[in-house]
């Protein structure tokens, strides 16, 4: 017995000695050779996010056309050469590359990555006749599994790609500029899809309606009811989606969730994107966007479900997702809706009003801006910190300013805007486009008429039936926009409020702006004086440009339809479906333009020089 349990041990021991022979031998490997595994696991991250991009083009294959049994066939060896890739990175980054994943792989990034190797064992072992668990084996040889596995993965990697670029301090305004031109053209081609579409279209009309609802506007060249198959609305949802939250944001915070490891250089230029704090709560801040995004989202489409007039006939399933889809786009401030005539639909216009109702919240959230919504949650995060102490008997010393001045001025701004906006709708179309209705549905549409031109661009009564004042008050209101880092486009209600104490500050003769008994930077001064000459420029342009193009439309609905496009509102006085193919481009270019920002995509082209003017002498430039 003693023989045998010496002999016992003795084995252990030998074995011991070799685990740690071969830990030491492969930490001497790793510390040799470690440059060449950097090497490879950077070409290797190359080759997975090019593998992901493929990936994601052969799934918008498979389901968006129609297949004979040998292309289905070719589409799923693409993906098993993707799933290889895939699962080569996983092993080399557990072995090779394990100290690196383990300090900068979170929780979600290891399950995704414990999915492509299970995903990985049906090539090992063929699928048993008389499975063990059958609830397991359906799952794992399943294609839903497979392909969900290889969508999620292939997100992470072009995500964290993406952040990668960022690091490179590539020029912020340019990058931002080439992820919505990457996206537009991607829309464009799946909009092509014959699963997306009831009937083929050109690809200047999928490229406009791409460029609309990448850049949240709204205008379309083709009717979206009778156009777009459900497939073709869950491609223009996750469109306006990306659009709205921005490529950077939906990519930085899955980066961040899954990997956790980009450089200070990138969570610097990120947290000024998302307006956080610190780099501490840059995560908690791309969190709490997408989960308020989602909450409201979801919310609106519930609202919106019970307050649907019985009048317009819908099914179970189409109620739901005409539901869903309104609620996005109007969150998003996107302007687009899938039934016939939009919200002027007489159906709609029927009923209890109280969609409209709705619809403006939505609206108003999603154009309130990003950063006001943040403060909004440090203030009641400081509120109920300061009720707890007062619970427990704890002093507590609360800031001074819970809001801050961005916060005040966009909040004051808005409501003054939309209060006059809707109280020049009601007086000014009291007896034409709202003739005839009662004084409840009046006020509400004469509310709803006065916000979604900020940004959204929905219509419950006809633009073209607008007086020329009621036009003007309009297209003054979609040229203001809604806030800065909202969903809205426009110059913003920060520039606007920025310009008028500025001009107040200059009547007055004072040396600075103030407001709220804070002074405001002087750099966003200018830059607000630069934002509104830069979008007047830009009208001006588009506009002669439209006009040659289209000498036969009328100046005002030209106007119109210039000023909707470049600060991406998507209202329109009945034209856009008119207009060629020359006329199409030119507004998908400023769609773009108005979405991206001019300003930044000015900086973004023109090189920036040293500042030599504070060496110069002062002289006075006579203005009157």
């Amino acid at each position: 017995m003693a023989s045998g349990r010496h002999t016992s041990s003795s084995l252990w021991r030998r074995a011991l000695y070799r685990v740690r022979l071969w830990r030491y031998s492969f930490g001497r490997f790793r510390l040799h050779f470690a440059a060449a595994i950097r090497s490879v696991a950077n070409a290797l991250s190359v080759l997975s996010a090019v593998a992901a991009l493929l990936c994601i083009i052969d799934l918008l294959l498979y389901f968006g056309i129609d297949h004979n049994p040998s292309d289905i066939g070719l589409l799923r060896r693409g993906l098993r050469v993707v799933q290889a890739v895939f699962a080569i990175e996983v092993v080399f980054g557990l072995t090779v590359n394990a100290a690196s994943t383990l300090r900068d792989a979170r929780l979600l990034k290891w399950v995704v990555d414990a999915g492509v190797v299970l995903a990985l064992l049906t090539w090992i072992y063929p699928r048993p006749t008389e499975p063990w668990l059958p609830w397991l084996d359906s799952l794992l040889y399943s294609r839903a599994f497979l392909f969900s596995v290889l969508a999620a993965y292939s997100l992470v990697s072009l995500s964290t790609m993406a952040i990668r670029l960022v690091s490179v301090r590539t020029n912020p305004s340019l990058l931002l500029s080439a992820s919505f031109l990457f996206f537009i053209f991607i829309g464009s081609v799946v909009l092509m899809l014959p699963k997306c579409t009831v009937h083929p279209i050109s690809y200047v009309d999928s490229l406009f309606v791409s460029t609309s609802a990448v850049c949240i506007t709204g205008l379309t060249t083709v009717d979206i009811s009778s156009t777009f198959t459900p497939f073709g609305l869950a491609v223009l949802s996750v469109l306006i989606q990306i659009g709205g939250l921005g490529v950077l944001t939906f990519t930085s915070f899955f980066a961040l969730f899954f990997s956790g490891g980009p450089s200070i250089y990138s969570q610097l230029m990120l947290r000024d994107m998302v307006y956080s704090r610190s780099l501490n709560a840059l995560l908690p801040t791309l969190l709490y966007i997408l989960c308020f995004t989602l909450a409201i989202e979801a919310a609106g489409a519930v609202a919106i479900y019970f307050t649907v007039p019985p009048e317009m006939g819908f099914e179970e399933a189409d109620r739901i997702v005409f539901s869903a889809f309104l609620s996005l786009s109007a969150f998003c401030n996107a302007g687009f809706t899938n039934v016939a005539d939009g919200m002027s639909n007489p159906a709609l216009m029927g009923g209890n009003q109280w969609i409209y109702v709705v619809t403006s919240l939505i609206v108003l959230s999603g154009a309130i801006g990003f950063p006001i919504l943040v403060n909004f949650k440090d203030a009641v995060v400081l509120k109920a910190r300061r009720l707890w102490a007062r619970v427990r008997g704890v002093r507590f010393v609360c800031p001074v300013h819970i809001y801050d001045l961005n916060t005040k001025i966009v909040l004051a701004t808005t409501f003054a805007i939309l209060a006059i906006g809707t109280l020049s709708f009601f007086v000014l179309e009291y007896n034409n486009t709202l003739r005839g209705m009662s004084l409840w549905e009046k006020s509400v549409q004469s509310l709803f008429n006065a916000l979604t031109p900020r940004s959204a661009g929905f219509a419950s009564v006809s633009p073209g039936a607008f007086l020329p004042a009621t036009l003007l008050v309009v297209m003054v209101q979609m040229w203001i926009g809604g806030a800065s880092q909202s969903m809205a486009g426009g110059i913003k209600v920060n520039t606007i409020a920025v310009v008028l104490l500025n001009l107040r500050s200059v009547a007055h003769g004072h040396s600075g702006v103030a407001a709220w008994r804070r002074s405001i930077a002087l750099p966003s001064v200018r830059r607000a004086n630069a934002v509104v000459a830069v979008s007047i420029a830009a009208f001006l342009l588009y506009a002669v440009a439209m006009l040659l193009l289209e000498p036969d439309l009328r100046v005002r609905d030209v106007l119109f339809e210039v000023v909707s496009a470049l600060f991406t509102v998507g209202s329109s006085l009945g034209i856009t479906d008119r207009l060629g193919d020359a006329s199409k481009l030119l507004l998908s270019t400023a769609m773009f333009v108005g979405r991206v920002g001019i300003l930044s995509l000015l900086m973004g082209i023109v090189r920036s020089r040293r500042d030599s003017s504070v060496h110069y002498p002062e002289e006075p430039v006579i203005i009157n």
